[in-house]
């Protein structure tokens, strides 16, 4: 420190940093160490501020309202700086934005200046309020979205928990809670699948000779691919030809693909139907491909083209109002596999998911899954008699 001056008989202490032409302001008050900085560059105009700022915060610590314990907007400043770090790689850049949007534009404002002890369960009930009205567009969010802001406070109070700032995590379960709709995944029935399959394929013809052409006949493949092996999109855009094999498999002595996959499960294995096989060969004899190319290598694999053909076919919202999305064809291919009685628990794990997710969101809407000679059972009639005694 280059300069240091006593105000209010040592009350208050004001200084300069190394490299800084601002004075500083410190103090000691209620166990703890209280600093500001003036903003001024003048000894006597910087004291004046000092001496505002202590009696200031005096008069807080007289009403109780003095704060002499860490702050959530402390917290989550601690949360940030860990939390991409120890992260990396490991989480989505989207993801991990989505923590710092929820962090700045809801929690921050709400919980900011509040101490951590503060943060109760009724506290974060009185949030659940507040957000029901401080939507941007007036509409309140929806249970996903409160779901994910709670994921974010919990996360930065564990923070806090993990420092000492906290002895315990209050409860953040929703009262009053109802259970959730569980609504079945957005797919292509039997019959909506065919007449999609169709009009892509008419699509190429009608394509032939123009600049779109190559596109259309790619788009074609990817439905018919996606369709016959349940890849996940963000899979698909992963995968390269060095990925996939075409194998005889020895147990149905059917032709078909083994694909390694790469997704947000990690690496995984796949077995497709015999339906993908004559897609992807056409693919490799149109782009003769290099072993590290990508299969699909357009990032939005012709999202436009889909979804207009979707909206011409009215195909893009089900009967329930779900939006059709490339997604949907993973879900048509779970479907399919269970209409035609494969077992559970290969579909969950070729699929890299859970017999859960999968009883959960596809079994429970499919009448094919229903054994009606195990519902319609009746119990025989007893052909025995009663014997005389």
């Amino acid at each position: 420190m280059t300069a240091r001056h006593s105000i209010l008989g040592g009350k208050v202490h004001l200084y300069q940093r190394p490299n800084s032409k601002y004075w500083q302001c410190a103090s000691f008050l209620k166990g703890k160490n209280w600093r500001a900085s003036t903003k001024e560059t003048g000894l006597a105009q910087a004291k004046d501020f000092a001496e505002d700022w202590y009696l200031e915060l005096r008069g807080k610590a007289r009403q109780g309202i003095l704060k002499v314990e860490k702050t959530f907007k402390e917290a989550a400043v601690q949360f940030w700086k860990e939390f991409p770090v120890i992260t990396q790689g490991q989480r989505s850049e989207v993801y991990v934005a989505g923590h710092r949007l929820r962090l700045d534009n809801y929690l921050i404002p709400f919980f900011g200046d509040k101490g951590l002890s503060e943060i109760t369960a009724g506290e974060i009930q009185n949030y659940r309020i507040w957000r029901q009205g401080s939507s941007i567009k007036g509409k309140p969010p929806a249970r996903s979205t409160m779901h994910q802001e709670i994921v974010t406070l919990r996360q930065t109070l564990k923070t806090a928990l993990r420092h000492g700032w906290l002895t315990h995590l209050p409860d953040m379960s929703t009262p009053y809670k109802t259970s959730g709709k569980i609504t079945h995944r957005a797919w292509f029935s039997p019959e909506e699948y065919k007449q999609l399959y169709t009009a892509t394929r008419a699509r190429v013809a009608k394509l032939e000779g123009t600049r779109h052409y190559w596109a259309a006949q790619q788009l074609h493949d990817f439905v018919l691919f996606m369709a016959n092996t349940g890849l996940r999109p963000d899979e698909v855009k992963r995968l390269e030809h060095r990925d996939v094999d075409i194998v005889e498999d020895l147990n149905t002595s059917e032709t078909i693909l083994e694909i390694e996959v790469r997704g947000k499960r990690g690496v995984g294995y796949c077995k497709s139907t015999t339906g993908a096989v004559q897609p992807y060969r056409r693919i490799v004899e149109r782009n003769n491909p290099q072993p590290n190319d990508l299969i699909f290598p357009l990032n939005n694999l012709h999202r436009d083209m889909f979804n207009a053909i979707l909206k011409e076919e009215d195909l893009k919202i089900d009967r329930e109002g779900n939006r059709r999305t490339a997604y949907s064809l993973r879900h048509t291919y779970i479907c399919l596999r269970l209409m035609e009685g494969a077992d559970i628990y290969q579909i969950a794990k070729n699929c890299r998911t859970s017999v859960e997710m999968i009883e959960k969101y596809y079994a429970a809407h499919i009448k094919n899954v229903l054994d009606a000679s195990a519902i319609n059972v009746r119990r025989k009639k007893s052909l025995s008699k009663k014997l005389d005694k």
